[in-house]
């Protein structure tokens, strides 16, 4: 059985390069240059879609209250740091939605940087203790969990489907 934290690794793996393809696009708008029409909001509905609704719900919902449950403290220390980072990202993306070209390239650029910080956190130390705290049949409740995460977004939630549209909006970037 693949552990939860596999998937959310695999998914981070999407998610670095839906960062990078964010990056191109927050120095494109940075230098004058125009992205494709229609492009930004597609990136940042697929960051509110694949990133917020699939991953971090996975998170919130189910991993980190198994940890919390296994004894993991829930209300401070990493935990509570993800959550919060979870909020500022959440505002980041508002943030993107609106304003000209310079506030959204600068906004953007914070949100790769918070992201990416996020994931080497979550992947480096958070997902290691998530793996040695919870026993066999915790475990197994979060990947049934997963899994219904999974059917209820049906494509949203599909790793291969998002690495089209992220292929397909780097293409589209040049």
């Amino acid at each position: 059985m693949r552990l939860p934290t596999d998937v959310l690794r695999d998914e981070h793996r999407v998610i670095l390069v839906a960062l990078t393809t964010l990056e191109r696009a927050a120095e494109r708008l940075a230098a004058g240059g125009p992205l494709p029409g229609g492009w930004w909001e597609e990136m940042l509905d697929w960051l509110r879609a694949f990133a917020d609704r699939n991953h971090h719900a996975k998170e919130e919902k189910s991993l980190f209250p198994a940890m919390v449950k296994a004894g993991v403290p829930g209300d401070e220390g990493p935990i509570a740091v993800m959550l919060e980072e979870h909020v500022q990202g959440r505002l980041l993306i508002q943030a993107m939605a609106s304003g000209g070209d310079a506030r959204r390239s600068s906004t953007a650029r914070e949100y790769v940087h918070l992201l990416r910080d996020h994931i080497a956190k979550e992947d480096e130390f958070v997902f290691p203790l998530a793996d040695s705290v919870l026993d066999d049949q915790a475990i197994a409740a979060v990947a049934r969990e997963f899994e219904a995460v999974e059917i209820e977004q049906g494509r949203d939630a599909s790793i291969d489907c998002q690495e089209v549209v992220m292929k397909r909006l780097g293409e589209a970037l040049g």
